[in-house]
């Protein structure tokens, strides 16, 4: 089942520290040759702990679209 919500990172405004990466307890943030976080949308719960320990405040949690 595919959560409702998901993270999405603001790759210009980034600064790779890796945080994201460390908090994240699906495993589903990586970052991407030390110049941005990337996140697997399709297996991102949502759970916003990476969006809440960013310290370039670069991570919103999303609400998903109704896929029809």
């Amino acid at each position: 089942m595919v959560s409702k919500r998901y993270a999405k990172v603001n790759q210009i405004i980034c600064v790779a520290c890796g945080t994201c990466e460390l908090v994240c307890p699906k495993k589903v943030i990586k970052v991407k040759k030390g110049c941005f976080a990337e996140v697997d949308t399709d297996n991102c719960v949502g759970c916003g702990k990476c969006a809440k320990s960013c310290p370039a405040n670069c991570i919103d949690v999303m609400e998903r679209m109704n896929e029809k």
